[in-house]
């Protein structure tokens, strides 16, 4: 794997989970209480060997960009080693990145200066677990220039992805995005699915470089690796598909793509099952974040005449307390407060969220800090919410931000941040909160 340069698109604006990537970009949204979206990719390049990774950072990317400096500075630069983030910096337009070729386009010279055969194109936003070795074996053996890695699917949620087609020696003929069932091509690889494309590539590096000069000359392009790069290589280049494995070993290949809010919620609510598909305790795949200096999780009161806190079938993660409250079936990021008679249920707690006693908050999403009042009741009646101006999706998810009827904004002093090696980063003076 040394041979491999990684790059990790992590610049997307996220416009569909708005609001909450208003104030932070889509790859620093929280996943399993304690973990960030990019987390389980850097994981994943990792566990994989890879050592060599540039994330390449646009929208909102003060926290991202402070999230790798402070928690993935475990590598070790006497050995070539980098995890580095690259904002844009116009070396060849003088514009911001115009699409996931470009941004990789304009950072072209990174790629010839680290002389390495091979470069992989990664997304900081989906949720899977991946040996990223097993694709350049296959890469290799089957003398290709371009592999995409596709995942199995069912032929109804056809009209949800990119689906490929191949022919017999896995040499990917053409795109179809988002087709209708019956006009699926099913995959070389299972008679009775669809192979998606994964947002995962693996190029040989020459023709990766050719073929982002062709894209970025092309003024009619949108400079997209899946909507212009790879189409344009089919037929000139041997573009072959690879069948994704799945090193969460569980009997369901799990791969999400979590770009609207109902994916994104549905995925972490997933996690809370007894059996949850996706699984965060696994010691031979370590999925590694910062861990702030906060206290275990606390649940009270367990005196006789008190409000007893409660939670099940739930995560609950470091700095929380359950002060008298009940939770069921939810994930609370670190520092949340639910008091005493307040019923959360079905809910996503961001980090420094209070919910406020005798509250009862039901199929929400809580953005980070806030401060739920006494009383409220949110997510129970929907359409009840929405005429209150909450934000409430199609499905009836409610979304709580800073911009929702009756809540606050708490604040909260910023803690120094931890490594993933265990170590905290002390806060020097001047430092912005938040």
């Amino acid at each position: 794997m040394e041979g491999i340069l990684t790059i990790l698109l992590a610049g997307g604006a996220g416009e569909r989970l708005a609001p909450l990537t208003r104030d932070q970009p889509k790859p620093m949204m929280p996943f399993g209480g304690i973990y960030r979206l990019i987390d389980l990719t850097l994981s994943n390049c990792l566990n994989s060997g890879l050592g060599k990774i540039y994330v390449l950072t646009q929208y909102k990317a003060l926290s991202l960009n402070r999230h790798i400096r402070q928690v993935w500075n475990i590598l070790s630069p006497e050995l070539g080693q980098f995890i580095e983030a690259v904002p844009p910096t116009q070396r060849l337009r003088d514009t911001w990145y115009l699409g996931t070729a470009d941004a990789v386009y304009q950072n072209m010279q990174s790629i010839v200066d680290e002389h390495l055969p091979y470069v992989l194109i990664l997304s900081a936003d989906h949720v899977y677990k991946m040996n990223y070795a097993h694709m350049l074996d296959w890469h290799v053996e089957n003398g290709a220039d371009v592999t995409v890695a596709t995942t199995q699917i069912s032929p109804s949620d056809s009209s949800r992805f990119g689906i490929v087609s191949m022919d017999t020696e896995y040499s990917i003929h053409d795109f179809n995005e988002k087709p209708p069932q019956e006009r699926a091509i099913r995959s070389r690889f299972r008679e009775d699915s669809c192979s998606a494309s994964m947002g995962v590539y693996l190029f040989s590096t020459p023709v990766l470089l050719e073929a982002l000069k062709e894209d970025a000359a092309d003024e009619s392009s949108a400079h997209d690796f899946g909507k212009d790069v790879l189409p344009r290589l089919i037929g000139r280049r041997r573009v072959v598909a690879y069948d994704f494995v799945d090193e969460n070993k569980k009997e369901m290949i799990y791969w999400r793509d979590v770009g609207t809010l109902e994916a994104y919620f549905e995925a972490n609510m997933d996690l809370v099952a007894v059996t949850p598909v996706f699984n965060l305790y696994d010691q031979e795949w370590p999925l590694r974040t910062s861990m702030p200096p906060l206290p275990p999780a606390k649940f009270v009161f367990a005196s006789e005449g008190r409000c007893m806190g409660l939670a099940l079938d739930s995560i609950v993660s470091h700095g929380c307390i359950i002060s008298g409250g009940r939770v069921m079936r939810s994930v609370l990021s670190p520092g949340v407060r639910v008091d005493c008679q307040a019923s959360v249920e079905s809910c996503l707690l961001f980090s420094g969220v209070q919910i406020g006693a005798h509250s009862r908050i039901r199929n929400a999403i809580v953005d980070h800090n806030l401060k739920i009042p006494e009383y409220a009741v949110i997510g129970v009646d929907p359409e009840a919410n929405r005429r209150e101006g909450h934000t409430v999706t199609d499905s009836g998810l409610v979304i709580v931000h800073a911009d929702s009827p009756g809540v606050s904004v708490q604040e909260i002093p910023r803690r120094p941040a931890a490594s993933a090696r265990g170590r905290a980063e002390p806060l020097r003076r001047g430092a912005i909160a938040g």
